[in-house]
């Protein structure tokens, strides 16, 4: 497996487990609806999170969050709107993201919550 593909598996396991620290339950981690794949769908009370992980190894070229493009943002209403037909869920809907990036071999995390709305 490609060395990027290794780091963003990490990421997403050390965002999983900060969130279950944070009293959030895991619904469901990569969940794929058509082209979209949300990285880690949680439930904290009675809000269903959707959580985008991104890492950088630096943020020289920009901040983890700043690569999430607004065709991602789409493709992952989309999926999470299916998520919760599919499941006929009745919860309010959050998008997330935790950004992390590597400084001097310390994984930096930072939680965005409510990073973006579906309705952007």
């Amino acid at each position: 497996m490609a060395q990027h593909n290794l780091f963003g598996q990490e990421a997403e396991q050390r965002a999983l487990h900060y969130l279950k620290q944070q009293g959030y339950t895991l619904l469901k981690q990569n969940y794929r609806f058509g082209k979209a794949e949300v990285d880690l769908l949680m439930q904290k009370d009675d809000n269903l999170i959707c959580v985008e992980v991104k890492a950088r190894s630096t943020d020289f070229f920009g901040t983890p969050e700043q690569f999430v493009s607004s065709k991602k943002k789409k493709l992952l209403v989309g999926a999470v709107d299916h998520f919760i037909s599919s499941f006929e869920m009745n919860l309010e809907v959050r998008f997330d993201i935790i950004a992390f990036t590597i400084k001097q071999n310390q994984w930096k995390l930072k939680h965005i919550k409510n990073a973006f709305y579906a309705f952007e």
